[in-house]
Parts: C-alpha cells; structure tokens; sequence
C-alpha cells in the first residue's frame, strides 16, 4: 500500500459479528478481542479454501448458507465445541440448505422489539446501532434515524429473518419527546402490521410509569385500547437518572396499578431490569439499584394472577462480561443479577415469574459463547424450561437472523453441565428449543398463528429468498 492513501479494499462483510469490542475502564470501548480476531482469520481461511470449488467469491460464499456454517465452525475452532455445525454443511450448498428446510417451518416470536416514532429525531439511541455496526457487519453505512424507524424494523424483522410473530415494545423517558413510541402508536403499529401482513403478526406492549404525573388515568385510557401487555422500567427510564424510579413490590403505589390489569384480564407484566450502562453508578448514581431483582419476590407471592416477565434477564449491565466476571461464573456458577433472578422461583415458592433474553443474548452469544451457554443453563435451570422466552431487541441491534441461528446451534459443554448441573438445549428443533422460541410465548400471550404460511409477509419473504438465490 502507498503510504498517506486509504486502502480501497473492502472488508468482507461475515455472517456472524466477529467485531465485538472488549470493555475498557470507565465504559470506554477497547480493542477488537483476540478470540474474535481469531475468528475472523479462521473463517477467511475457510472461506478461501471452500469457496473455490463451488465457483463462489468471498462475498457470495459469506452470504450463503455454506458461509454462516463456516461462521460457527471458526467460532468452535476458536472457543471449542458450542455450536452444532457439520463439516458438510460449510462445504456443500445442499447439505446447508437441507438443514435450513429442515426448520424452515419452525416457529419464531421475539417478545422484544423495537422502532421509534416519526416525531422521535434524537440520535442518541443510534449509539445502539453505531455500537453494534463494530460487531455486527450487516450493518453497513451511516446509522441514520430511518434505520430505526417503521420500515427498517419490518423489513429486518419479518422479511430478513424467520421470526414470525413479534411483541413491539417501548421505553419511556423523562422528557415525554425522547419515548421510542407512545401508547398510541404502539397500538396503531399493531393495526397497521395487521392490515399489511393480512394477519395478526404484530402484538404490543403498553407502557406504564408509575410516580409520573396521571399516570394511572393514562393506564385507564390505554387499557380501552386492549394491549397485549405491559411494559415498565422500574429504574424510571434507560441510561440515565431518572425522576420517577419505583419499586414493583410498593404497595402504596403500584399495587393500584395490578388491580385494574387483573380486572382489565391484561396480566402479563414486562419489567426491564439490569442491562445498566457500565458506568452506572456514576450515570444513575441514585436509581442504579431498582434494577436489581429484590423486589420481584414479594410483587410475585402478593398477585399471583400476574406473570411477571423479567426482560434482558436482570443481567446486571450490557456491556460484555469482564474477565472477572467470566471468572467467577467459570469458578462458582454465578452471573451478577442473573443467578439472583434464576434463584427466585425455589427460594420464594413462586411460579410467576419469567425470563427473557433480549440483548442478553445477542451481547455474550458470539463474543463469550461459554458465558451465553451459562446464563441459559442458569435461567432453564433455575425458572424451569417454561419460563424462558426468546427475544432480540431488534431493530436496535440489525436483523435478528444471526442471533436464531446462534440459538439454534448453541450446546451447553458437558463440563458446564456436569459442574453446575446444567442440562442439554438439544437440537434447533428439539422440545427445549422449541418452547424458547415461541412455546412459552404462546403460553403466556395470546399468540394466533392461523394464516402465517399463506399471508402477505410469508409471500414476501419467498420473494426476498428467490430474489437470493
């Protein structure tokens, strides 16, 4: 290369994210990891040496069912035997596609997505977006508000991956501008994915903050608009000190609040706890702790008509595990608010109280694989194999497609399971898998798949894979 000129060679975009950062201190992001680096040399070398007998280039190989095979085989070379791929798979374009037919009928619902509002135009959140182009190579280009908005998020959500049903959530703030949606508008995008779709694809969460000024008329009126569930953030809003924290167990307060949901018969109630900015106690020095899981308990004995679903499974923040912590999980078992949350069912007798895995998975599934494969192990064996729900937090973080291939393939390794008691996740379309997918989900919203193989989505997926091929 001539020196003071840029390299006009493009990196090849992979299938998997290899450009997860390691966390630096004070939350600043470090260097590319020295096992994804690995990764990537490993695949680039597979890639070379398997494409040349099917005519492919770089491009085309790593766009192909071969090239995502390929992707989990450098992760196993790399971090030893997670993921369920064959050496055929990589190799033979038949092999990968038999596999995908195999699950082409399998049954997705992601119970946490997102878009924003027209009206919305802070660019803060595309931090998500930025952060996740490092790591995730789908994400091409300028990260503009358009990438977050509705059809961006349909198009990547139902189009560019096989979920079927999605639940569009939403965050609150305390400036009433910065909400990603409004109650009204996550009820509006409901009817109009319907309306698209020709059946119901889309279902939506409300939110609801307790302390807030009217807040429980405003839960009054939303409940005439029939949601499919609640959402609340018990640390009052994401990423920063907020006004208006709150307690799930404060009876004065918030127990109001379930008395007109168990009378609405809307009983499902979401709660975002954990997934803290890494430097939380500096940025929320004085509501960090309302995303811990201490007051779950007693909310879950007293309305035992609730489901409490507990979203990014409490994990404590959302920055990648440090190699303490990836320490202490190898030599104890426990993952900081995780175990707490796993533990709560034996401890305190209840069985209303559920985990779900957005961005919980999506940030360890590809950079600390072992640590992935604990939290799940953790959570199946702590809340029990129906209390485990599937979601991504997609649109934030691209297509969610690498991340069900992930789930799909991803094993426990023995040693963990005969350490820690862990069990089996079994095979892509084994029972376990399944009821994480979307057996849980069906359970706990009302889930109508009637239509999904015959309406406008489905056709316009089998476009999308034609226009593939």
């Amino acid at each position: 290369m001539i020196r003071g000129k840029k390299s006009t060679l493009r990196r090849p975009v992979f299938p998997l994210p290899t450009r997860i950062l390691c966390e630096g201190e004070s939350g600043r992001r470090g260097e590319q990891s020295g096992e994804m680096l690995r990764v990537e040399k490993c695949l680039l070398e597979l890639t070379d040496r398997l494409r040349k007998p099917l005519g492919m280039d770089r491009r085309r190989f790593l766009q192909s069912s071969c090239g995502m095979a390929a992707a989990f085989v450098a992760m196993n070379s790399v971090f030893g035997p997670l993921f369920a791929v064959g050496p055929a798979e990589a190799a033979d374009p038949e092999a990968a596609a038999e596999r995908s037919r195999t699950l082409a009928e399998q049954l997705i619902i992601d119970v946490q997505t997102h878009f924003v509002s027209p009206d919305y135009h802070s660019r803060g959140i595309l931090g998500l977006r930025e952060l996740a182009k490092r790591w995730n190579p789908q994400l091409q280009g300028e990260q503009t508000v358009e990438k977050i908005r509705f059809d961006n998020f349909f198009e990547e959500v139902f189009i560019k991956s096989d979920t079927a049903l999605a639940v569009l959530s939403s965050a609150p703030a305390d400036d009433p501008e910065r909400y990603f949606l409004h109650n009204d508008e996550l009820i509006r995008a409901r009817q109009r994915v319907e309306e698209m779709a020709g059946s119901r694809r889309l279902l939506a969460h409300a939110l609801f903050s307790p302390g807030r000024p009217g807040w429980l008329e405003d839960l009054e009126r939303v409940i005439a608009m029939k949601p499919d569930a609640w959402k609340g953030y018990t640390v009052g809003m994401p990423f920063g000190e907020s006004r208006w924290p709150w307690r799930l167990d404060d009876e004065k307060l918030v127990y109001p609040a379930y008395e007109k949901m168990v009378k609405a018969g809307i009983t499902t109630v979401c709660i975002h706890k954990g997934l803290l900015p890494s430097n939380y106690k500096q940025r929320m020095a004085g509501t960090w702790q309302y995303g811990g899981v201490d007051d779950v308990p007693k909310a879950a004995r007293d309305w035992p008509q609730l489901r409490f679903l507990i979203y990014h499974s409490a994990i404590r923040t959302g920055g990648l595990p440090t190699a303490e912590q990836l320490g202490a999980f190898e030599e104890k078992g426990e993952i900081p608010w995780v175990s707490e949350l796993a533990r709560i069912p034996q401890e305190h007798g209840v069985e209303n109280v559920y985990a779900e895995l957005g961005s919980v998975f999506a940030v360890t599934a590809v950079s600390a694989p072992r640590y992935c494969a604990g939290i799940l192990g953790t959570l199946i064996k702590g809340m029990g194999e129906n209390r485990v729900l599937w979601g991504t937090d997609s649109v934030w973080y691209g297509s969610p497609q690498w991340q069900i291939e992930a789930m799909r393939r991803l094993e426990i390794p023995e040693d963990l399971r005969e350490k820690f008691g862990f069990r089996s996740l079994g095979p892509a379309g084994g029972t376990l898998k399944e009821r994480i997918f979307a057996g849980n989900a069906r359970q706990v919203y009302a889930c109508d798949t009637e239509g999904l193989q015959t309406d406008e989505v489905a056709r316009m997926k089998r476009e999308a894979s034609e226009k593939k091929r």
